[in-house]
C-alpha cells in the first residue's frame, strides 16, 4: 500500500509518492521531488492513496504557524483525516484515540501528568546511567568479531535499555516490544497486523500496570499506576500512554543513532570535531545539527482543518487535511544557510525535528541526551571506526514512517 500523490485535474503537482525515495548517492537529503516542490510551490494540493485531496505545506514559517494553530486537529477518528494508508484508517476507526492523537483539553490534561518525568533536570540526572550503558555496549562490540552491525550492537539496544529503565519494564522483554512496535511503523502493514501488534502491546502494558499497582517502584509506570488509582487517568488512558512511551521511546532514537553515525562517517571533517572534543556544548550542538540534517520522521506530521484557514494565500477548507514534511523546513536556506552542509558548529536549535507547539515531542530531552552521549563516546573510544559496506549497499528505510537504516555494518 503506498501513499501515492498522482496528478489529477484538482492537484497542483505530479509527484511519484510520499514519502519519496532519497536521491541516489545522497541518502541524508530530503527527496529531490520534495525540494523541488518546496522551491516552486511550497503550498500544494495533493492526492493520497484513497483518492482524497489534501494540502502539502513545505515552508518553515508556514509549518511553524500550523503546528501552533488550534484550528487544526490531530484526532485521527475525525472524518476526512489524511491517513497514511488503509491500515491506519481502519485502525483509527476501531480504536479510541491515544495521547498522540488527542486534541486539547484531553491532550493537555494527560500531558501535564507526564511532563515532569521528561523535564530537563530529571532527564539530565540519567546521564551517568546512559553513559554506563553506552560504554558497556561498546565494550561488548570491541570484544566481539568484526564487522558488527551497529544497529543491533548499539543503536537499538541503547534506547531500549534507557526506556525500560525509565518506565520500569524488564529489558528481558525488549524483543517482544521491539517486534510489535515496528509493525505500526511499516508502510506495507495490514489493519489486521496493526491490531494484533497493538493488542499485544496493550495487554503487556496493562499487565505491567497491574504489577505496579501491587508493588510500586521509582519509575514512570508506577507514577501512571498511581494516577490511575487516584482517578486522574482511566485504565485505557494509562495503558495507551505506556504503549506510546515504550514504542516511541526507542524507535526514533535508534534510527537517529545509526543514521547519524553513518552521516558522520560520510563527513570525516565533522566526525573529527566530535571525536576530538570534550566540550559538552559542542556535542549538544552536534546533536541538534544532526536532528536538523536528518529529520527522521518520514511521513510528515498530519492534521485536519476544523474550520477554514489561509496558508500563504491558499484557502484550506474545513475537513481538508494538511501534511507537514519537517525535512523541507529544516533544509530551508533562508532559515539554515547552506542547509545541505552538515556543520556541527551551526546553531540549529530552532529546527523542528521534534515538531512544535502543544504536540512537540514529549521525549525530546531524552533523545538529545542519548545522541550527545553516543556521538561523544563512540568515535572517541573507536577512533578508527568505519563503514564495512559501500554506501549504495546499505539498506535504507525508504519504506518506513521513521527514516533510518535497517543495518549498518562497521569495523575498525
Amino acid at each position: 500500500m503506498t501513499d501515492a500523490l498522482v496528478e489529477t485535474e484538482t492537484v497542483d503537482e505530479a509527484v511519484p509518492g510520499f514519502p519519496m525515495p532519497r536521491a541516489a548517492g545522497c541518502p541524508f537529503a530530503p527527496p529531490p521531488q520534495m525540494l523541488k516542490l518546496h522551491a516552486e510551490k511550497p503550498v500544494s494540493k495533493v492526492r493520497l492513496w484513497d483518492g482524497s485531496t489534501h494540502w502539502l505545506v513545505t515552508r518553515y514559517a508556514d509549518q511553524k504557524a500550523l503546528y501552533g494553530d488550534r484550528r487544526l486537529s490531530v484526532d485521527t477518528t475525525r472524518p476526512g483525516f489524511p491517513y497514511l494508508n488503509e491500515a491506519f484508517r481502519e485502525t483509527a476507526a476501531k480504536t479510541p484515540p491515544s495521547f498522540l492523537n488527542m486534541d486539547d483539553p484531553d491532550h493537555a490534561r494527560i500531558r501535564r501528568m507526564v511532563t515532569a518525568p521528561f523535564a530537563f533536570k530529571r532527564i539530565e540526572a540519567m546521564r551517568p546511567a546512559i553513559q554506563r550503558m553506552t560504554d558497556d555496549l561498546i565494550d561488548t562490540m570491541l570484544a566481539g568479531p568484526k564487522p558488527v552491525d551497529l544497529v543491533e550492537a548499539l543503536a537499538l539496544p541503547l534506547p531500549s535499555l534507557v526506556i525500560c529503565e525509565l518506565l520500569g519494564v524488564p529489558y528481558a522483554d525488549h524483543d517482544f516490544f521491539q517486534r510489535n512496535s515496528k509493525v505500526g511503523l511499516r508502510r506495507d502493514v495490514t489493519a489486521e497486523e496493526v491490531r494484533a501488534a497493538s493488542g499485544a502491546l496493550f495487554q503487556y502494558l496493562d499487565a505491567q500496570l497491574d504489577a505496579k499497582l501491587a508493588d510500586p517502584a521509582e519509575d514512570l509506570l508506577s507514577e501512571l499506576a498511581a494516577r490511575m488509582r487516584a482517578g486522574d487517568l482511566t485504565r485505557h488512558e494509562a495503558t495507551m500512554l505506556g504503549v506510546l512511551l515504550l514504542g516511541a521511546g526507542h524507535e526514533t532514537s535508534a534510527n537517529m543513532i545509526a543514521l547519524g553515525v553513518l552521516a558522520f562517517l560520510e563527513h570525516p571533517d565533522q566526525l573529527a570535531v566530535v571525536r576530538d572534543t570534550d566540550d559538552p556544548k559542542v556535542l549538544a550542538s552536534a546533536a541538534e545539527e544532526m536532528l536538523r540534517y536528518l529529520t527522521v520522521v518520514h511521513n510528515g506530521q498530519r492534521r485536519l482543518a476544523l474550520e477554514d484557514l489561509e496558508i500563504d494565500g491558499r484557502l484550506v477548507r474545513a475537513g481538508e487535511g494538511v501534511i507537514i514534511p519537517g525535512a523541507t523546513g529544516n533544509w530551508e536556506a533562508g532559515v539554515f544557510p547552506d542547509p545541505e552542509r552538515l556543520d556541527v558548529h551551526r546553531d540549529a536549535r530552532h529546527h523542528m525535528a521534534f515538531g512544535f507547539g502543544i504536540h512537540q515531542c514529549l521525549g525530546q530531552q531524552l533523545a538529545r541526551l542519548e545522541l550527545q552521549i553516543v556521538y561523544g563516546t563512540l568515535f572517541r573510544r573507536i577512533p578508527t571506526l568505519r563503514a564495512a559496506a559501500d554506501l549504495d549497499k546499505i539498506p535504507f528505510k525508504d519504506d518506513g514512517i521513521v527514516y533510518g537504516v535497517y543495518e549498518l555494518p562497521v569495523t575498525w
